[in-house]
């Protein structure tokens, strides 16, 4: 399986990506959910992101979640399936989608942490599915769509139609 950084992404995956992760906000009623390549970069976020540092908050994520995987290795474990974090204000759940990916659940003190874990694990397979469909497709060939950033011919023309 490819990494995420390997995948062509148009725009129309990143919809049904964006889509799955706001259902899991709402349906886990956390206060924030964002997908993190395991690297460390950001995807996609939902819910209540923007007061949040995503930067660092996505890098020391993959950080954890491969200190996870060296200890699991050390106690004989092939993987933890998630680590979570419990503080006096927040709580962070954090699990690992299909080797690809890593999803963060940002949770406050009044979050049911059994209903966070089922929606988890519901949505993760719904992702590690985009992922799977993805990684199975072909190499992109003209008129496929457009991968996200991508300039078009018509984009250039019509920057320069309104100068």
């Amino acid at each position: 399986m490819r990494s995420i950084a390997s995948l062509v992404i148009y725009e129309e995956d990143l919809s049904r990506i964006n889509t799955c992760l706001s259902s899991l906000q709402h349906k886990a009623r956390s206060s924030a959910v964002l997908l993190i390549d395991t690297s460390g970069q950001l995807i996609a976020t939902a819910g209540g992101s923007e007061a949040l540092d995503t930067t660092p908050l996505a890098s020391l994520a993959a950080g954890s979640i491969a200190a996870a995987g060296a200890l699991a290795q050390l106690l004989g474990e092939q993987e933890f399936s998630f680590v979570f974090y419990d503080g006096e204000r927040k709580r962070l759940h954090l699990s690992v989608i299909g080797h690809q990916a890593i999803l963060l659940v940002l949770l406050d003190r009044h979050s049911a942490i059994p209903l966070v874990r089922l929606q988890v694990k519901k949505f993760s397979k719904e992702l590690e599915r985009i992922f799977n469909e993805l990684d199975n497709r072909p190499e992109p060939v003209g008129g496929r769509g457009r991968e996200i950033g991508e300039i078009t011919d018509d984009d250039v023309e019509t920057l320069f139609e309104m100068s």
